[in-house]
């Protein structure tokens, strides 16, 4: 069975990397594509990488008509996205890749987001999207939450290891390097050629960067307990990619034991040997997430190093997956893409 699908935001780099992915996707064919800026423009002039593709032309949210569409990716700036959710027909599967879900909370919603949460109903149906550990709650969903790509890229290293109680909890330390797309497509000074290339910068230091909501939701609640992190991001002048490298008191052998235990059934998530580390080039493009451990010089300290593709297995590619597993398809399906490399 061929599933209808609508894809909101489709101007935007997460639409063009669902589009990508759908193309060739066994069970999903794309049916209405949504840029309220560029409606009426194809696609091809838009992203000409896809113009091979035979798809539809963008057009706003209002013209599309949802009764013949089975999911909606909403890949829209937060706030707006839930504006326009609130509006969509109430049996319609969703899958939402902006912020405006991820926290259960509305008042930490608000401390970290600086408004008030327009759908405080569908913030507390939303399933948070990390694959791999909401799984059973997704299939059965009608709204899930994509989590944020920094806060997957954390989360892959340091979920097990706070559940298995293999590392302290009161000084884990997560440095992060992300790539210029995750700031999305709009246009940044910051973001100009030569304002970035040729250096790289920290941002948000201090602990005021907005996925940090993230990891004080999932953390705490895995350890039953409070569990504050310091997180530090930069932003490298790349286009896909995020590495991450924790910092943990745990046994270093243990770290890693734990992991791949935890991982060893999950068709997208590798834990290297012991003592090798991931590079950003070995999953670019891919749905992929692999995870090296390392000891510290220091004793009883290990170093755990997470690598993937911001805008694939941080994003689009793991909407992908979720909305496999809310219409009942092989969850891998689409998403075999071997990383393209160099």
């Amino acid at each position: 069975m061929t599933h209808k699908i609508a894809i909101l935001g489709a101007s935007g780099y997460t639409g063009a990397e669902l589009i990508r992915l759908i193309a060739t996707h066994p069970d999903l064919d794309i049916a209405a594509l949504g840029a309220n800026a560029k409606a009426g423009l194809s696609m091809a002039s838009v992203f000409p990488h896809l113009r091979h593709l035979d798809l539809p032309d963008l057009v706003t949210a209002d013209e599309i008509d949802f009764s013949q569409i089975d999911l909606c990716f909403c890949a829209l700036p937060h706030k707006t996205s839930q504006e326009v959710i609130s509006a969509l027909p109430r049996d319609l599967k969703i899958v939402d890749l902006s912020a405006d879900f991820r926290l259960r909370d509305p008042e930490a919603y608000r401390t970290w987001y600086g408004n008030e949460h327009a759908a405080v109903e569908m913030q507390k149906e939303a399933v948070y999207g990390l694959t791999e550990f909401y799984r059973d709650q997704i299939r059965d969903a009608r709204l899930v939450a994509g989590t944020g790509c920094n806060a997957a890229t954390g989360q892959y290293a340091l979920r097990p290891l706070i559940a298995g109680g293999v590392i302290g909890l009161d000084d884990i330390i997560l440095d992060l390097k992300c790539a210029v797309s995750g700031a999305g497509r709009s246009l940044k000074e910051n973001l100009l050629h030569a304002e970035l290339s040729e250096g790289y910068h920290a941002y948000a230091v201090g602990g005021t960067h907005r996925h940090l909501g993230e990891f004080d939701q999932e953390f705490s609640a895995i350890a039953g307990r409070d569990v504050t992190i310091q997180f530090t991001p930069h932003l490298i002048p790349a286009n896909r990619g995020i590495l991450a490298t924790a910092y943990v008191s745990g046994e270093p052998h243990a770290v890693h034991g734990t992991l791949s235990t935890a991982y060893a059934d999950e068709p997208f998530l590798e834990v290297l040997p012991f003592g090798e580390t991931p590079s950003t080039h070995h999953v670019r493009g891919s749905n992929f997430c692999h995870i090296g451990v390392t000891g510290d010089r220091i004793r009883d300290r290990a170093i755990v190093v997470t690598a993937l593709d911001n805008l694939c297995k941080g994003s689009s590619g793991q909407a992908v997956q979720n909305a496999n597993l809310m219409l009942g398809i092989e969850e891998t399906a689409g998403l075999m893409l071997a990383p393209c490399f160099p």
